[in-house]
């Protein structure tokens, strides 16, 4: 688990439809966590932060470049060439981008890094667990796992499905300064060697309710505390 990762975002695709450096501001107020170096002339600028501040930027970027998509497809204008528009005159909502509509209602996407959220669904369930006017599903593709959540009640409530978001968020933020991962891998990768290893995990566990094991065909995962998974991985060695 790195604890801070560095990106270079590409923010020419916005130019045509904001003054960038304005977009600068925003992202900086928006995310204080992460460190912004300058924007370069080919519209490069570097991010550095944690992980999940990364992706969380990520998250809003790609909302935002969608719901212009969206609004671009929605106006009837013969003319291609639309002027720069300033951020404080760009707003959807109460926040820019910061949610989208779509014909079933208000739809929130969260990234989070796949061993946390593996995580989170074990040890606390009941923030994916809600009523039946939100619906949250996850979609993993690797090492990261998008958190969709969507309103589908009767009614549309914005503020209720922001506080799940943020739920999600502020937990993931907190495991990510906590949680370290140990892979074991199997050696011979014959049958018995797994069984001998999967057993010697289920063993233990009771003596680390809040260590997380994962078994794969090759390896196992485990995750929790770093000084937990160091002794777990060390007796299950044994």
């Amino acid at each position: 688990v790195f604890s801070s990762v560095t990106s270079v975002l590409n923010m020419s695709i916005f130019k045509d439809q904001f003054v960038l450096e304005d977009l600068i501001q925003e992202l900086k107020k928006k995310s204080t966590a992460l460190s912004f170096g300058p924007l370069q002339s080919n519209g490069h600028i570097s991010v550095q932060g944690s992980f999940p501040a990364i992706k969380l930027l990520r998250d809003f970027l790609l909302l935002k470049a969608k719901s212009l998509s969206e609004k671009d497809k929605r106006e009837d204008s013969k003319s291609h060439q639309r002027p720069k528009r300033r951020l404080q005159q760009h707003r959807l909502g109460t926040e820019t981008s910061n949610f989208v509509y779509d014909a079933d209602g208000e739809k929130q996407a969260v990234v989070l890094d796949t061993d946390t959220y593996h995580y989170m669904k074990y040890f606390f369930p009941r923030i994916f667990l809600v009523n039946d006017d939100v619906v949250i599903s996850g979609i993993t593709d690797g090492d990261i796992t998008t958190v969709y959540i969507e309103n589908a009640g009767s009614r549309s409530d914005a503020g209720q499905v922001l506080r799940v978001k943020e739920k999600i968020e502020n937990q993931s933020i907190e495991l990510h300064n906590t949680l370290r991962k140990e892979r074991i891998y199997f050696v011979e990768h014959i049958r018995n060697e797994k069984q001998r290893y999967k057993w010697a995990c289920e063993s233990l566990k009771p003596r680390y309710p809040y260590v997380l094991i994962i078994p794969y065909d090759t390896h196992i995962d485990v995750i929790g505390k770093s000084s937990e998974i160091f002794e777990f991985t060390k007796e299950v060695s044994n």
